[in-house]
């Protein structure tokens, strides 16, 4: 799946001239934690986040009123605390990529460009979402994980066994093992009981690792 079928499009945005108050109250009303930051050429010039604005605002035992911190703030721009390099991907990009750059960057969201252009945002939260799409995590059904060797025809093997079995399967993947030899497999199936998956499946795999109705 491409990054463009799942991410935020037309995000709430905010400009380097605005102050950081306009800009925190902007995140509260919209309910985001981030605003990509467009110049007056709507060209991405940078990122502000809720964290970006904490970090920048006094601290609550400082000997300032609140209105002498409101103030502060409402003097203080966006292009004072916002990241300027900020790293971006195309609409066209894999799901598992994004999560790649998400993670080994540690970044908590990727403005998306086509041409140059902001035309949407993904987040951490929306990769959430798709892990609970990819689980079955909201349909209920027996979710059974099991030890398989590491071979060419394995997986085709068991769910070809599910088939002739009329068993839906909902949900499956596959995960390091604990060993180059083997990997880890998790299936979520519906129409059948524990006692009958564990039944069918035990005979063709290593070992049976967890079994449950979810």
């Amino acid at each position: 799946m491409i990054i463009e079928r799942r991410m935020t499009r037309n995000p709430v945005t905010a400009s380097p001239d605005m102050s950081v108050s306009e800009a925190s109250a902007l995140m509260k009303r919209e309910k985001v934690h981030r605003l990509p930051v467009l110049d007056k050429d709507k060209k991405l010039v940078g990122i502000i986040t809720e964290k970006d604005i904490l970090y920048a605002s006094p601290s609550p035992v400082s000997t300032l009123s609140i209105h002498e911190m409101a103030y502060l703030l409402s003097q203080l721009t966006v292009k004072k605390l916002m990241t300027r390099d900020v790293v971006t991907i195309d609409k066209n990009i894999t799901v598992e990529e994004a999560a790649r750059l998400m993670v080994d960057q540690d970044l908590s969201s990727l403005p998306v460009l086509e041409n140059g252009k902001l035309i949407g945002i993904v987040s951490k939260s929306d990769l959430f979402k798709i892990l609970l799409e990819l689980f079955g995590a909201r349909h209920y059904g027996v979710r059974l994980s099991f030890l398989v060797e590491d071979k060419p025809g394995t997986i085709a093997t068991i769910t070809s066994l599910l088939a002739s079995n009329n068993i839906d399967i909902i949900a499956m993947g596959t995960f390091m093992g604990t060993d180059s030899t083997n990997a880890i497999c998790t299936i979520k199936m519906q129409g059948i009981s524990m006692e009958k998956a564990v039944d069918l499946i035990k005979p063709m795999v290593l070992e049976i690792l967890d079994v449950r109705e979810v």
